[in-house]
């Protein structure tokens, strides 16, 4: 189900995790070549990635 995000945070090991709007989280990490998400590096990036939709997975399995 696809959920805006409303924020973002770095989790322990320092990797980016989207903030959803149903209250789960999801890990949008920069790790090419399999995860190209460039737009995680910087704070003006990221925010324009807010109200933007994420597919949220604990959503859909419940």
């Amino acid at each position: 189900m696809k959920r805006r995000i409303t924020g973002f945070h770095q989790d322990e090991e320092g990797h980016w995790v989207a903030e959803l709007e149903c209250g789960h989280t999801q890990h949008v990490r920069h790790n090419p070549p399999w995860q190209d998400r460039e737009w995680v590096l910087t704070e003006a990036s990221r925010d324009q990635f807010i109200g933007k939709t994420l597919n949220c997975v604990e959503c859909d399995s419940s």
